[in-house]
């Protein structure tokens, strides 16, 4: 069985509705999860915000938040989480931000993508991972297998 069968399945018998708010990634969790069929009991939306002013619209994130720490930081994706949550018929959301390349910089290097997951009732959960400068395909992979991941966790 899949990640994205086990967080559907986790989340069915739970009776939770999940939300996703993606950047780097570009709606690619939200794809992992509609692959499979009968995943709109429990898949609520899922937020493509690719852009500062997307990320502000669709989710509410702060101006100032985006502005003190940039976009690819834990601030902004414990917003784009709970703003998902919020702005959606939703239980628990997870969120991606990162830098999938190619680029980055000295402070904020290729493969560094921040996680947020949002629950009703629970702190927010965030962290950071660096997957390195390994191109821009894995890394995108990566963050997405990872956020399946820490959805898993929140339902287990």
């Amino acid at each position: 069985m899949s990640l994205a069968e086990q967080v559907l399945d986790a989340a069915r018998a739970q009776g939770i509705m999940i939300a996703t708010a993606e950047s780097c990634t570009g709606g690619m969790v939200a794809a992992a999860l509609t692959d499979i069929a009968g995943s709109s009991d429990v898949l609520e939306r899922g937020f493509v915000t690719y852009s500062n002013q997307a990320k502000i619209d669709m989710l509410g994130v702060s101006l100032g938040t985006l502005e003190a720490h940039g976009a690819v930081s834990e601030p902004v994706a414990i917003e784009m989480s709970e703003g998902a949550v919020k702005n959606a018929a939703a239980d628990l959301a997870v969120s991606i931000t990162g830098i999938a390349g190619p680029g980055g910089s000295e402070h904020k290097p290729e493969g560094r993508v921040c996680f947020a997951v949002a629950m009703s009732g629970r702190a927010t959960h965030v962290e950071t991972v660096e997957f390195g400068a390994q191109g821009r395909a894995k890394v995108r992979a990566a963050a997405r297998d990872h956020a399946l991941r820490l959805l898993y966790q929140a339902l287990s």
